[in-house]
């Protein structure tokens, strides 16, 4: 599958800008925290016209509050979702992508059943061992005991699992394409989501859509977009110190 450069600078990206591969499932990658990620998600879901779109954000409770009648006010959907109790950047930088869905929206947080085909007990081989360990060191500013890394390396995997579990539940019900709305980390097609797919479905055509900033872009899309950083980002190393 061809990777696609495009560099948007604005905080749209218009729908159409960007050829888009064919697939039955689209793993939409975001930094969390950028609003221009988040506009370009929402006019790539116009352009894919998904029967379902799944968020990493929600469990399937929280989704099925969702109906078609949900509330376009920011403020009025953090307090239906309890977003922000969870954690997540503000929902109003969502909002294109919420503004963008007229199908159902799916949860994939929590629990999601057997995941024992996706070989979360084989063990990864060492190269790659070793840089998901030096990311996750890197994404927790150093101050992770070398002796937790792998835990969080197979919690990550876990996750990886688990959305590809909840996407793929999406498309046996809905039908293709669906759309799966994750941080960069899970997007990306070597080891993500996409790769978690594969294993247990090799005939589905997934196509991965990470997301860069300044121009650094994430590894493993197959198409790849650039956008500004948001202006006023605190250091994320300061809750660590």
């Amino acid at each position: 599958m061809t990777r696609v450069a495009l560099l948007c600078l604005a905080l749209t990206c218009p729908a159409g800008a960007v050829e888009l591969p064919s697939g039955q499932v689209y793993v939409l990658g975001e930094v969390h925290d950028n609003p221009a990620h988040h506009a370009a998600q929402g006019a790539l879901i116009e352009q894919i016209a998904p029967t379902a779109v799944v968020f990493e954000m929600l469990d399937p409770e929280q989704a099925a509050r969702l109906g078609p009648d949900r509330p376009r006010d920011p403020q009025a959907l953090d307090a239906l979702l309890g977003w922000s109790e969870a954690g997540w950047p503000d929902i109003a930088i969502y909002m294109p992508v919420f503004d963008a869905i007229g199908v159902p929206v799916l949860g994939a947080a929590g629990e999601a059943g057997d995941l024992s085909a996706y070989g979360l007990d084989m063990p990864l081989p060492e190269t790659e061992q070793a840089t998901r360990e030096a990311l996750q060191a890197d994404a927790h500013c150093g101050v992770l005991p070398a002796e937790l890394l792998p835990q969080f390396v197979a919690r990550q995997r876990a996750v990886d699992a688990r959305l590809a579990a909840r996407t793929l539940d999406a498309l046996d019900r809905f039908g293709a394409p669906v759309v799966l709305i994750a941080g960069n980390g899970h997007a990306r097609a070597d080891w993500g989501v996409p790769a978690a797919i594969a294993r247990v479905r090799p005939g589905i055509e997934v196509v991965a859509v990470v997301q860069g900033e300044e121009g650094s872009v994430p590894p493993g899309g197959d198409v790849v977009l650039d956008a500004p950083a948001p202006a006023d980002r605190p250091d994320p190393c300061d809750a660590f110190r």
